[in-house]
């Protein structure tokens, strides 16, 4: 399997915490995932195109845009592919880093035996 890229890694991050928190700001959002305000406004822009959000503004209290991200079906869905690609890769390092504690531990105990 293939390393979930960058662009999929935010891309999931947006969608994950826009479904229950759609009222965030973008730098709120950059904060949470710590990426930059551009690098959050470029993803938003491209799931905004791919129809996985749509947009709604409003004006708050204090006479400023405000904007809140909403997940579409097709967001919904995308979101839940792009977990399931990622609880895959999870677990394939998770057996990876296993395998390396295990291999570590068994090393530093034949050291100790010899030492």
């Amino acid at each position: 399997m293939n390393t979930p890229k960058f662009n999929d890694t935010t891309s999931y991050g947006l969608l994950k915490i826009l479904e229950n928190n759609p009222s965030l700001s973008q730098r709120d959002l950059a904060g949470h995932l710590g990426i930059s305000l551009g690098k959050v406004n470029f993803c938003l822009k491209a799931l905004i195109e791919k129809g996985c959000l749509k947009v709604n503004n409003f004006r708050n209290s204090d006479n400023k845009l405000a904007y809140a991200y909403l997940l579409t079906p097709h967001g919904v869905e995308e979101r839940a592919r792009m977990t399931a690609i990622f609880l895959q890769y999870k677990m394939q390092e998770y057996d990876r880093l296993r395998k390396e504690i295990d291999e570590l531990r068994s090393e530093a105990e034949q050291q100790e035996g010899q030492a």
